[in-house]
């Protein structure tokens, strides 16, 4: 957020995040919805057939840097390897969906 004489401006990020590691099957898809709702984080994620988790998230930037170190650490049985962050364009999602 910055701050402009009295205005506050929210710098909002777009995210493509691609996580990879043994996060399928371990509820990771529920748990980051989860996350998503409490941190007001927009978006999609969904299994990608080459085992990886992809999301799209849409959020305040510092809502969404939450969301990244906790997409870093999963739920409880996850093993996540590594996460690769790009930029994404605006979607202007209206929630945090799980595509099945």
């Amino acid at each position: 957020m910055i701050t402009f004489g009295l205005y506050l401006i929210r710098v909002m990020k777009y995210l493509h995040i691609k996580i990879k590691g043994r996060v399928q099957g371990v509820d990771f898809k529920a748990s980051t919805k989860a996350v998503a709702d409490q941190l007001k984080i927009r978006g999609t994620i969904h299994n990608e057939k080459d085992g990886t988790i992809s999301v799209e998230a849409e959020g305040d930037d510092q809502m969404m840097e939450q969301f990244l170190e906790w997409c870093q650490e999963g739920p409880e049985y996850a093993i996540v390897e590594s996460i690769e962050v790009d930029e994404a364009e605006k979607k202007a999602y209206k929630n945090f969906e799980v595509i099945r």
